[in-house]
């Protein structure tokens, strides 16, 4: 649905994305994950046709970017992290007026209004003057105003920055339904964002592409060993070494001292090494309570920190 191929664009000698390339497939909800100056909203607006790449190539829904920029427009919802709207004017009317520019007309505009008001919450604000209404009814009109003309793809940049925690929820919770039916791409510098509701994700930082996949994927490409969390009731210095000495581990860290309670510790071994039977036997021998024990993966967070060290670390060479 979306293809983008060594996709640069330079602002005078300054280069804002250098042979981007990734891709999202038909209902999928994409994260383009990356911190603040990566890139990322200069990638959304080629894709918008806001402005060409210096080289490169990128298509949506078959069509090129710069070569068919009227049918890719016709494709797209856009989302900017800036929301254009007409403060001055009562959200249905203006939902009304954006659906009569992107080509709606009579009962159609009338019944695909009404259909985007109850999706995306709006039921409340859409008698009121837009400037009067929270920045989470805004990003809501904002949406909805991407979804017309019900278009294939959806580009949303940034939708959730500047809401409070409970908007920020409901934010996500439209943008997780509206998968499926069309593709979304989610530009964003916050991690739960992308965990929470994305089933990919492309990690760009300085201009680059440094890592996509799922989470899972990511997870196996980066995490060069196996790690178990183990609760144990037991001196925790003792209970430390205890666990340093089982064959095979090659860490541990303590995550909470014991005191009295059990403590809790993070044991990392080599990934072809399974060591959890060795811990649970070396506890139960010393006379120890284990109270819980469990595989983890690395976290999104874990992978997104990981990713742009070496990144800065293979910079700095």
């Amino acid at each position: 649905m979306i293809k983008t191929e060594n996709l640069t664009k330079y602002y005078g000698r300054f280069p804002a994305i250098e042979n981007v390339s990734f891709s999202a497939e038909k209902g999928e909800i994409l994260g383009f994950l990356g911190p603040n100056a990566a890139g990322k909203t200069t990638t959304m607006r080629i894709l918008t046709c806001f402005f060409p790449p210096t080289s490169g190539q990128a298509t949506v829904a078959g069509y090129d970017v710069f070569a068919d920029s009227l049918e890719v427009r016709r494709r797209i919802g856009y989302l900017p992290e800036t929301v254009p709207l007409y403060l001055e004017m009562v959200a249905s009317s203006y939902l009304s007026f954006v659906a009569e520019v992107k080509g709606l007309k009579g009962s159609e505009r009338k019944a695909q209004v009404g259909k985007l008001i109850e999706q995306c919450g709006l039921q409340d604000a859409q008698h009121r003057i837009i400037k009067h209404l929270s920045k989470g009814y805004r990003q809501r009109i904002g949406i909805a105003q991407a979804l017309l003309h019900d278009p294939e793809v959806l580009i949303l940049d940034e939708p959730t920055i500047g809401l409070d925690p409970k908007q920020i929820i409901e934010i996500r919770r439209l943008i997780k339904s509206l998968g499926g039916e069309r593709t979304v791409i989610l530009s964003t510098h916050t991690l739960p964002e992308a965990s929470m509701v994305c089933e990919r994700v492309v990690i760009i930082n300085r201009g680059r592409i440094v890592a996509q996949g799922t989470p899972e994927s990511l997870n196996t490409q980066l995490e060069k060993s196996a790690r178990v969390q183990i609760q144990v009731e037991g001196p925790t210095s003792s209970v430390r070494e205890g666990l340093e000495e089982v064959a095979g581990v090659t860490g541990v860290t303590v995550q909470e001292e014991g005191d009295g309670r059990p403590g809790s510790f993070l044991v990392e071994s080599r990934r072809d090494k399974d060591v959890r039977k060795e811990l649970a036997r070396m506890v139960h021998e010393r006379g120890w309570g284990l109270v819980e024990m469990k595989s983890v993966g690395m976290s999104l967070e874990d992978i997104y920190i990981r990713v742009l060290t070496r990144d800065e670390e293979v910079s700095e060479r």
